[in-house]
């Protein structure tokens, strides 16, 4: 049991490597034209960027199907992956661009420092010299700015 809880955590934690490495060389490389409405403003509801929603799904969906049923490594390999995505998901889509109005006010330190750093990176209006391509880790100059700010 232990094993398939340090297969889940891992699967997580390099989610975040998986997605800054996407978001920088895939998502500003050569599938900008699916990304670039995220970056202009005013955007619909709905944008060509939540495509890349089912392509990030794919990989958990097939170890789903692999792992489902003798819950095998590929099993908690998914799960890992999925609680990436829903994490993101609060993150991105809820968190930071409002696409449910909820969660709009934080003191905590941390999500002022993420929101913070996304801000950063939607400075930037086209593929090129883009910055903070993270979600969750979070470079230290915002945090520590955060912090000052909350204090």
């Amino acid at each position: 049991m232990y094993f398939n809880i340090l297969i889940l955590i891992i699967s997580f934690v390099s989610m975040e490597a998986i997605a800054w490495l996407a978001h920088k060389y895939i998502m500003h490389g050569f599938l900008w034209i699916f990304h670039k409405d995220h970056h202009r403003p005013g955007g619909s509801a709905i944008e060509h960027n939540d495509f890349f929603f089912l392509l990030f799904a794919t990989p958990a969906i097939i170890c789903f199907l692999i792992g489902f049923k003798e819950l095998s490594i590929y099993f908690w390999i998914a799960s890992g992956i999925t609680l990436y995505g829903f994490t993101y998901f609060i993150i991105h889509d809820i968190f930071i661009h409002q696409r449910i109005k909820w969660l709009k006010k934080t003191n905590f330190a941390y999500l002022k420092a993420i929101r913070k750093a996304h801000k950063v990176h939607h400075k930037h209006m086209a593929k090129e010299d883009g910055e903070c391509f993270g979600m969750l880790w979070v470079p230290i100059k915002y945090f520590k700015e955060a912090k000052q700010h909350a204090n």
